[in-house]
C-alpha cells in the first residue's frame, strides 16, 4: 500500500530547521497541496512561510504539552500525512550524574510526544482516507552510541512503539513509516558530537521519506550509512517486525 503526496495536505512536526525544513521544500516541490508547519514558536516559521507562500500554515505545537497537540489536531482537521520528526537529544552516558534527568526529557519529546501525536492525530487520519504516518526513529533506535545512550534508549522505545502504531494505525487505513536517518547535517548531529561521520545533507532523509510513502515500505534507510546497517538488519526486520505473528 503506497501513498503519494502529491496534492494532499501534510503535518511536519519540528518544521523550521534541519530535517523538518528539508521536508517543507521536499513535499511542496512534490506537488503538496499545503503544509502545516507545526512549531514550538511561530516565529520560528516566518522565512517558510516567506518563502512557500499560501501553501504554509504555520500551526503551533509542543510535543511535550498534551494540550497544544489536541489544539493543532483540531485546527489541522484536514490532514491526511502527519510527519513526527521533532525530537529532542541530550549528550548523556549511562554513568553521568544527569543521565536520569536527561532519559525522562528526552523520553518526554520522542516516546511521549509520538502516544501524544498519534492519539490526537489518529481520528483526522481515519476522517480523510487514512493517510499516513511517518515517525523519525534514527539508527539510534537500532544501536546505541555510548555518549548519547539516553536518546538511543528513547529512540529505541518510540521505535517499540512505532511497531504497534503500524499494526493499529493500519486497521484504519493508515500507513505507517519508520524513518532511520544515519548522520545527517543538523544541529542535533553537531549538538550529539558525532564529528567525523561523514554527515549527509537532510534533503537525502526528505526525499527518502516521499520515496518511502510511496513504495509503503515501514522502515525507510535513506542515507548511506542507514542504507548499510538497513541491509543488515533486513533478514531480522523482515521475518520478525514485519512478519504476520510478531507479537
Amino acid at each position: 500500500m503506497g501513498y503519494d503526496i502529491s496534492n494532499k495536505i501534510i503535518l511536519i512536526t519540528g518544521a523550521n530547521r534541519g530535517i523538518g525544513k528539508a521536508l517543507v521544500d521536499t513535499c511542496i516541490g512534490h506537488g503538496a497541496a499545503k503544509v502545516y508547519a507545526a512549531v514550538r514558536v511561530l516565529e520560528s516559521a516566518t522565512g517558510l512561510v516567506e518563502q512557500h507562500g499560501k501553501k504554509m500554515v504555520p500551526l503551533h505545537l509542543d510535543l511535550t504539552d498534551g494540550a497544544s497537540i489536541l489544539a493543532a489536531a483540531k485546527a489541522a482537521s484536514d490532514v491526511q500525512v502527519v510527519v513526527n520528526n521533532g525530537g529532542a537529544l541530550k549528550k548523556s552516558a549511562p554513568l553521568d550524574k544527569d543521565a536520569i534527568k536527561s532519559l525522562r526529557f528526552e523520553m518526554d519529546v520522542n516516546v511521549y510526544g509520538l502516544l501524544r501525536m498519534a492519539q490526537a492525530f489518529a481520528p483526522a487520519l481515519k476522517a480523510n482516507g487514512g493517510g499516513a504516518l511517518v515517525q523519525l526513529n534514527s539508527l539510534a533506535s537500532l544501536v546505541c552510541f555510548p555518549n548519547v545512550a539516553t536518546y538511543c534508549a528513547s529512540k529505541a522505545a518510540s521505535y517499540s512503539i512505532t511497531q504497534a502504531l503500524r499494526t493499529q494505525l493500519g486497521e484504519q487505513g493508515t500507513l505507517v513509516l519508520s524513518v532511520h536517518p544515519g548522520p545527517i547535517e543538523t544541529d542535533m548531529y553537531i549538538a550529539g558530537g558525532f564529528e567525523g561521520m561523514n554527515p549527509e545533507p537532510p534533503a537525502v532523509i526528505a526525499e527518502g521519506i516521499v520515496e518511502g510513502l510511496k513504495s509503503g515500505e515501514f522502515h525507510v534507510f535513506a542515507d548511506v550509512m542507514a542504507k548499510q546497517l538497513g541491509g543488515a538488519y533486513q533478514s531480522f526486520a523482515e521475518n520478525v517486525i514485519l512478519a504476520d505473528n510478531a507479537g
